[in-house]
């Protein structure tokens, strides 16, 4: 590339990640494989447009969790919610305590360590995008909170299911520490599709139940914050509902739903490709160490608490 000008070089590297991201459609390209070469990609040589494929990964992924539904059984969605109600939200609080002292301890400053913590306890992404304009979170703060989350998510799709494995857990389980111990739906959705259709609809309804709490929790901070931002539950979240009840409440069309769900599941690799490419050396830069510090203890902390509770059949 070094007889190139630059003009050549970017349309080289934009049709290589082109390529590449087309390739991840494939049947045979697992998650993790594609988070690693978007990764790498990037890293490497370079995400040639970083906004669009921020942009793009979003949608993908919303679309990608809509359609697994139509994989997922509409009375255990109702089932694992309700079971998990409890559960849910003793952890959440857990963890908002937790996340608070250790962030204090580590000098953080408020509004991060409030979006860290917040995402830790509820859905990643999602949830600190959700309670920002609430808290009145400067940017900076944000892409600091969500560059830490997004690391450590990208981590987790690599080491939870070979760690499910080591650990002796069934399906079930696994789904649920998933759900309780990784951030984005994104990445529970991920990880436990790489350990078993039973993981990935325990995994995915757990944490979308967990997500439902993003409104509560958001309307509680703004009354503390004095704030007039309103928060709905995400519309993706919704879909994935309604793909569940059509799937269970019209069986004759099963193979019109498989085929939907195994399309979305590809859909999520390649989303998967488009996210890993989104840890560019800026993002990584911008984490900083005290918040990646208080990101990964918080999630030690809440994976392995969680994990001991799933061993000893507490939860």
């Amino acid at each position: 590339m070094d007889g190139l000008n630059n003009g050549q070089r970017y349309k080289l590297k934009k049709t290589a990640f082109i390529c590449l991201f087309l390739l991840t459609a494939l049947p045979f390209i697992s998650s993790a494989t594609a988070l690693a070469a978007g990764f790498v990609f990037s890293f490497f040589i370079g995400n040639p447009n970083p906004g669009l494929t921020s942009k793009i990964s979003k949608s993908f992924l919303k679309i990608s969790v809509v359609g697994l539904g139509f994989g997922v059984d509409f009375i255990e969605v109702i089932k694992v919610g309700k079971s998990s109600l409890l559960l849910t939200l003793v952890s959440i609080l857990l963890t908002l305590v937790i996340g608070t002292l250790i962030g204090k301890a580590l000098k953080v400053s408020a509004n991060t360590r409030t979006l860290v913590t917040f995402g830790t306890a509820i859905c990643g992404g999602s949830a600190i995008a959700a309670l920002s304009p609430v808290i009145k979170a400067k940017d900076e703060e944000i892409a600091v909170s969500l560059a830490t989350v997004f690391a450590l998510n990208a981590v987790a799709l690599i080491i939870f299911p070979p760690l499910g494995h080591l650990f002796g857990l069934d399906q079930h389980q696994f789904g649920l520490w998933a759900a309780l111990a990784i951030h984005d739906t994104s990445s529970v959705v991920g990880a436990s599709a790489a350990f078993g259709a039973v993981a990935l609809t325990v995994g995915t309804t757990a944490k979308l139940t967990r997500a439902l709490w993003i409104a509560p929790s958001t309307l509680i901070a703004g009354y503390f914050y004095k704030s007039e931002e309103r928060v709905g539950i995400p519309l993706f979240i919704i879909g994935f509902i309604i793909a569940a009840f059509i799937n269970t409440w019209l069986p004759d069309f099963y193979q019109v739903w498989h085929g939907l769900y195994l399309l979305s599941k590809q859909t999520l690799v390649m989303t998967l490709f488009l996210i890993g490419a989104g840890l560019t050396k800026d993002v990584l830069r911008q984490v900083g160490v005290r918040p990646l510090l208080l990101g990964i203890v918080l999630w030690v902390i809440v994976g392995s608490a969680t994990l001991v509770l799933i061993l000893q059949r507490m939860i």
